[in-house]
This record gives C-alpha cells, sequence and structure tokens, in this order.
C-alpha cells in the first residue's frame, strides 16, 4: 500500500482520537447536584463518540470495506476498546474528571453497536 492510501483512509481515525483525546483533556468543574439529564447526555456521548470510532477503524483496516474477515472486526474491537482505556486513564490526570470503568462500559457498548450495525452493511 502507498503511503498517500494508507494515510487517507488512516486520517479520519487520528482526527477522531485526537478530538476524543482533545475533549477529554478539557477540565470540568463537577457540580454537586446529579442530574440525570447530564448523566444521560454524557453516556449517550459515550457511546455515540466510540461507534463512530470503530466504524472509522472498521472502514479504515478494511479498505473502505473492500476486505471482510473477523479478524478485521476483532482488531477494530481491541484497537477501540483499548483507547477507550487509554483515554480514561488520560482524564485521571485532567482536573475535574475522573477515569472510570463504567465509562469504558458504554465505550464498549457503542463499540458492539456499531459492530452489528456494521456487519449487518457487509
Amino acid at each position: 500500500m502507498k503511503l498517500k492510501q494508507f494515510f487517507i483512509r488512516w486520517w479520519p481515525v487520528l482526527v477522531w482520537c485526537g478530538l476524543i483525546f482533545i475533549v477529554s483533556a478539557m477540565p470540568i468543574n463537577k457540580s454537586q447536584e446529579f442530574s440525570w439529564l447530564d448523566f444521560i447526555f454524557k453516556k449517550t456521548a459515550h457511546v455515540t463518540e466510540y461507534a463512530i470510532l470503530f466504524w472509522l477503524v472498521f472502514r479504515a483496516a478494511s479498505d473502505r470495506g473492500r476486505l471482510y474477515s473477523k479478524k478485521i472486526f476483532v482488531w477494530s474491537f481491541v484497537f477501540s476498546v483499548l483507547y477507550a482505556f487509554s483515554d480514561e486513564w488520560h482524564q485521571t490526570f485532567v482536573p475535574g474528571r475522573e477515569g472510570t470503568l463504567r465509562d469504558v462500559g458504554f465505550d464498549t457498548l457503542g463499540i458492539l453497536f456499531s459492530w452489528i450495525q456494521v456487519k449487518r452493511w457487509v
């Protein structure tokens, strides 16, 4: 594969990972009062952002859907979950944030939703 083709396929993944990193690096002021609306919004964002990440990784690894194998699905899953863990770890260094396994669970839920949807398409 030529370098230009490789870059074109993987550029969206790099940009998306960068956006996740930037948003996770933003300090937040924790409010004392629990809000279901805030909780639902944040967890929906987790599910959505990692569903998109899985799809982008699968798209790049499968050469935009031209290659299809279980190995590509598994590799895309592993990459996305490892990135979720690394993102939560990264958040432990950001003021007002914490890294939680619960959030990795929501991320993984988004990854699995995306896996199911992509499998329907191919």
